[in-house]
């Protein structure tokens, strides 16, 4: 999934392409919105909220009050943009000639005089009025990435659950909004303690979330992460993350392996977790 400095990439570049322009033209490839027609509205703004998409469209003269399309990454989606030349002189809203992503994933076309923004494989999109966009995300804990980001409500949050593992408490977007599983794991590394660590023995838990902050800000315009400070590139970029087998880059431990699943969303499915267990030795050791 998505972490949220990917998803407040989307939108910083979403709103660089559509912000302030008319859409000439809108598809919608999901049953809901298969009648949704769009052309004509001007895009005010994209933003991010955690890991979700807000793209606030104005009201139209004739044909209804402003509207916000939301939408979610989930595990695999993606906002691609496109410039208007790509179309080949085909009607607007019709498919740009080279998308890099296979056209039967796409979910959304929204199509401007300047560029086409393709929404693939999104796990999550619907058309909602301002009091519904609001209600949308109210379930989020601060945004790591949020102008209004709250340190102390976030750590009030996660110690609202002394019992749970840290590992799931970091995940859960009701606590603080933004962190994947990738940020879980290398969070986990850096506050040295195990996933399976219960919040409450978490001496440094103000630590790791103002690092959590640190490292998102510190990646937000970087394509490729780095939790190291090292290269972003391969292996030098993370501390444990798709490390297993390899040596800890701190005591040369082999990292280990591990998958961790979350009673409080049974329906989702287990996470990978990996830990040097030497330097996040497990609870009780």
């Amino acid at each position: 999934m998505p972490e949220g400095d990917t998803v407040w990439r989307q939108a910083r570049d979403l709103d660089a392409a559509l912000a302030g322009q008319l859409l000439t033209g809108s598809d919608f490839r999901v049953p809901q919105l298969a009648t949704a027609d769009f052309t004509g509205r001007m895009v005010q703004s994209v933003r991010s909220r955690g890991k979700h998409l807000m793209m606030r469209l104005a009201a139209g003269s004739a044909d209804g009050p402003a509207a916000v399309i939301h939408s979610h990454l989930a595990m695999e989606g993606h906002w691609d943009i496109y410039p208007v030349g790509n179309l080949s002189g085909r009607a607007s809203g019709a498919r740009p000639a080279r998308w890099r992503r296979p056209a039967h994933t796409a979910r959304a076309v929204l199509t401007t005089e300047l560029a086409v923004a393709v929404g693939f494989s999104l796990g999550t999109l619907e058309v909602l009025s301002d009091g519904e966009a609001r209600t949308a995300v109210e379930h989020l804990g601060p945004d790591l990435l949020g102008p209004d980001w709250d340190a102390r409500e976030a750590l009030r949050r996660l110690r609202a659950a002394p019992e749970r593992p840290i590992g799931l408490a970091l995940l859960d977007q009701r606590n603080l909004a933004g962190i994947g599983n990738i940020y879980r794991n290398e969070l986990c590394l850096l506050g040295g303690v195990h996933p399976e660590t219960p919040v409450a023995d978490v001496a440094e838990l103000p630590r790791i979330v103002d690092l959590a902050r640190r490292l998102l800000e510190a990646n937000k315009d970087r394509p490729v992460r780095s939790t190291t400070g090292g290269p972003a590139r391969g292996d030098a970029s993370l501390w444990v993350y798709g490390q297993a087998g390899k040596p800890c880059k701190r005591c040369g431990s082999l990292i280990r392996h591990a998958t961790m699943g979350d009673p409080a969303f049974p329906r989702h499915a287990a996470r990978d977790i990996f830990w040097c267990p030497r330097c996040q030795p497990a609870a009780g050791r």
